[in-house]
């Protein structure tokens, strides 16, 4: 991913939670074919640092060729929006707002334990704000592993991680006023995602 300097972030923070939030993301591969899959990623830490996992159907192409040491592009997408051109006091371009994390690494195939504790972990997670969540504990362990016959799970060792954080830094005071005002009055999930990460710049 090309970022200019000006937009690049070295914040580890910044990166998790980006990740945190956009957790359906997508997996490239490029190895008998370029490949893509949207899947569900959860952010890890072992001994060794941070690693992301994710599962995905055993009838998916990739899951048929992926073996460990393969290696993988994760991209996530967070909060953008479109900035126009038309909310400056002077001639310039339009252009989009955004935050972006992609991470490549190596794979490593899931055990089953490992991909047992994956699925309870993420159910947990997306359960948890539900009415009356329904956790893999409420499943029933036999029920659990016999779904998990169809599921490929791997983690992903990171060997690069580029994260963008493009909020108008190049902008003046005067525009980033300005471009802040319209998002906030065009107003939908976006816009204002992208309004308070500028107002909160440091």
């Amino acid at each position: 991913m090309f970022i200019p300097k000006i937009y690049r972030s070295e914040d580890e923070s910044l990166m998790k939670k980006i990740i945190d939030e956009n957790g359906f993301a997508l997996l490239i591969s490029n190895k008998e074919k370029l490949f893509a899959t949207h899947s569900v990623f959860l952010p890890n830490k072992n001994e060794n640092g941070f690693f992301l996992e994710t599962h995905i159907s055993k009838a998916n192409f990739q899951a048929k060729v992926l073996q460990d040491g393969d290696e993988v592009l994760c991209d996530f997408l967070g909060s953008n929006c479109y900035i126009s051109s038309s909310w400056y006091n002077h001639k310039n371009v339009s252009t989009w707002n955004y935050e972006a994390v992609q991470v490549t690494g190596k794979i490593k195939i899931m055990t089953d334990d490992e991909l047992y504790d994956h699925l309870t972990r993420m159910t947990f997670k997306y359960e948890k704000p539900q009415k009356c969540p329904f956790f893999v504990e409420n499943m029933g362990e036999n029920f659990v592993k016999n779904e998990m016959k169809g599921a490929f799970g791997i983690k992903i060792i990171p060997t690069e991680i580029s994260i963008a954080n493009k909020l108008s830094q190049n902008r003046n005071a005067e525009d980033k006023k300005r471009i802040i005002e319209n998002l906030q009055e065009i107003g939908d999930a976006g816009s204002l995602q992208i309004a308070e990460k500028m107002l909160n710049l440091k």
